[in-house]
Parts: structure tokens; C-alpha cells; sequence
């Protein structure tokens, strides 16, 4: 396209003018321009660790709410804790969906039991369902304790149950969780990171 002065110097002007317009405020694409404010702008940050295997990545997860007493805050957005020296923010695809696990309506939140030959659930309070817990460890061991063997040998085990241990925990807390089940006299432990 051939353009002479007259031309340039016209289409000069009139983008000059347009710009100068706008500057001051007369732009009709105002609203357009406007910056959006930051998504996570008025949220919290907590600092978590991935639920699901034994890598134990760090999660960082931002909830809306003002932190009031009677106030409900709702998990807006997570994503890998860039300070975690084991995923430096990075996630897999099943701790990147990890608030679609926090949000499912088909998430359990509170402890429920079927009473034997019952077809229904009923919701219990978190009391009652260590106190029932406790109730059937205790039965089940003093029934099936083992103190000593074939030889006379001291050997003090509980062979009816078997453990399940969290993976994604702290070394701190797995030997705790290692010493109180062996304390119990458990023998079949294992935990979650072969799932």
C-alpha cells in the first residue's frame, strides 16, 4: 500500500488524537482495559501435604473467608508449595485434583456405622466412634492374645488384626505409629505406600 505525506500525516494524527482521547479518559473500551484483580488476592494460605501416597508433596491451600468465629471458609485453590524440597511446587495429576477430592458432595465428614443386619447407615458422633472402636480392639484382643508360643517363649501377639499405616507421614510420627502397634503386640503392619 502507497501512502504519500498528506495520507501518513492524516493517519498520524488520527492515531495521536485516539491515543491522547483515551488517555484522558474517553475510551469507550474502558472496560475492557481494566486490570482484573488477583484471584487469590483475599485468600489464606495454608500450608498441607498431599493425602493420597507416600511421596508426601507439599500443597499450599488457599481459602476465602475472613477467619471469624462463626465463619465458614471455603477452599478457593491448591497447588504444589514451591518451598517443599520433595515436589518444589510441581504435582502429580491426583494431587493437582485434590480439590475436587475437598469439594466432592460424595465426600464422608463424619463417622457413620450399620449396626449388624441393618441396611441403613446412621450418622454417629466422632466420640462414640473412637469409644466403639476402642470397645472392639479391646474385646477382640483379650480374646485372641498370644503371650507366649508352642515353647513356653514369651512372644506377646495380637495376630487378629493388622495395621494400615499413613505413608505420608513424618518420621516423627511413624515411629510413634510403629511403637504403639508393636506395643499392642500387632505383627501385620504395613502402610499405604504399596497401594
Amino acid at each position: 500500500m502507497e501512502m504519500n505525506r498528506r495520507q501518513f500525516l492524516r493517519v498520524s494524527t488520527a492515531g495521536l488524537v485516539g491515543s491522547s482521547l483515551a488517555v484522558m479518559g474517553f475510551s469507550p473500551t474502558a472496560v475492557i482495559a481494566e486490570t482484573r484483580s488477583f484471584k487469590l488476592a483475599r485468600t489464606s494460605e495454608t500450608r498441607s501435604i498431599c493425602p493420597y501416597c507416600s511421596v508426601s508433596c507439599g500443597l499450599i491451600i488457599y481459602s476465602m473467608g475472613d477467619r471469624a468465629k462463626n465463619v465458614k471458609s471455603a477452599i478457593v485453590h491448591v497447588e504444589g508449595d514451591p518451598d517443599n524440597p520433595v515436589n518444589r511446587g510441581t504435582l502429580c495429576p491426583k494431587g493437582a485434583g485434590v480439590l475436587d477430592m475437598i469439594q466432592s458432595p460424595n465426600r464422608l465428614k463424619f463417622p457413620e456405622v450399620r449396626e449388624a443386619g441393618a441396611k441403613e447407615w446412621k450418622r454417629i458422633s466422632w466420640d462414640e466412634a473412637l469409644d466403639r472402636v476402642a470397645r472392639h480392639m479391646k474385646a477382640d484382643r483379650d480374646a485372641h492374645f498370644v503371650a507366649s508360643n508352642d515353647k513356653s517363649e514369651v512372644v506377646n501377639r495380637w495376630p487378629t488384626v493388622a495395621f494400615l499405616a499413613s505413608s505420608a507421614a513424618s518420621n516423627e510420627s511413624g515411629y510413634l505409629t510403629s511403637k504403639v502397634v508393636r506395643g499392642l503386640g500387632i505383627t501385620a503392619v504395613d502402610t499405604q505406600a504399596r497401594i
